[in-house]
């Protein structure tokens, strides 16, 4: 009984020794995360205000105080659905094609590869190639789209990757049934494998808009500046909120830098805002709720 009590206690030791070291593991990767925000929180709301909402920098002098970031909330806004817009739909069906079709052959292992390839090329690779594509080689102007192409790219992958694994997560019962009266492949995907990876599919491309939502890189190679508003992405310079973070921080005074900060918070609140709407989405289109 003393042996049985020994091992019981010995357990429970080592039980609370490596709860506490996740607890402590936690706490380090929180503290950064909540260190970051109540910066940008604290420095932000300073010139957080009706005016830096609805208000470009256009006739705003370096120095000046005043002027917002109305132009590049537009830009960000656009570039990130363009870039959505064009990403997704390729992400998704080369995962489906993957998961449906590929049966491991040569071309899904080829497609593979160039997945994984894709997910670690540096942001400014991606806009480096646009830059030489769209504007020395076709000859067009810089433009939002422009960087919508380059956000794209940096979409793409990550896309893929969180789209296959939830089609993976699939139960094999659920085709197999849907099979066995008789609906053909496509209809089984569309009606029945689709709907029921439609959550997991649409965190994975929030994950996507919020990893490209932040990019400054790209868009300093296809974007260029702008301080006045630019509705039309096809046509002409486009500001975006990385870049106007960028533009302010460089600037050597302090309205510049306030407006930065600011800016930085707005990016933020943004891409919360977009994870709240995709997750209402999320739930209002899941198949428990339909229930």
């Amino acid at each position: 009984m003393t042996a049985i009590q020994h091992i019981s206690t010995s357990r429970r030791i080592k039980d609370r020794v490596v709860q506490g070291l996740v607890y402590l593991a936690f706490a380090l990767a929180v503290v950064p995360l909540v260190s970051v925000l109540w910066l940008v929180i604290s420095n932000g709301l300073a010139r957080f205000d009706l005016e830096f909402l609805t208000h470009s920098m256009r006739g705003i002098g370096a120095r000046d105080v005043g002027g917002g970031a109305y132009h590049a909330i537009i830009g960000t806004l656009e570039q990130v659905l363009l870039a959505s817009l064009i990403s997704v739909p390729i992400g998704l069906f080369t995962a489906i094609y993957l998961v449906e079709y590929g049966n491991g052959g040569r071309l899904s292992r080829a497609i593979s590869f160039f997945v994984d390839v894709m997910t670690g090329i540096p942001s400014i690779v991606a806009g480096l190639f646009i830059f030489a594509f769209w504007i020395l080689f076709l000859g067009l102007e810089y433009s939002g789209f422009a960087g919508a192409l380059a956000l794209s790219i940096l979409m793409m992958p990550t896309v893929v990757r969180s789209a296959e694994e939830m089609l993976r997560l699939v139960p094999g019962d659920l085709r197999e049934a849907s099979y066995a009266l008789g609906v053909a492949k496509w209809r089984t995907i569309v009606k029945v494998v689709l709907p029921t990876a439609f959550t997991g599919i649409v965190t994975g491309v929030m994950l996507a808009v919020a990893r490209v939502a932040g990019e400054t890189a790209p868009l300093l190679m296809t974007v260029f500046f702008t301080d006045s508003i630019n509705n039309d992405p096809l046509d002409g310079p486009q500001m975006g909120l990385p870049l106007f973070v960028f533009d302010q921080a460089q600037r050597p005074n302090d309205t510049a830098i306030d407006r930065a900060w600011t800016g930085a918070l707005t990016l933020i609140l943004i891409v919360m805002l977009l994870n709240l709407v995709a997750r209402l989405i999320a739930w209002w289109r899941s198949p428990a709720r339909s229930r």
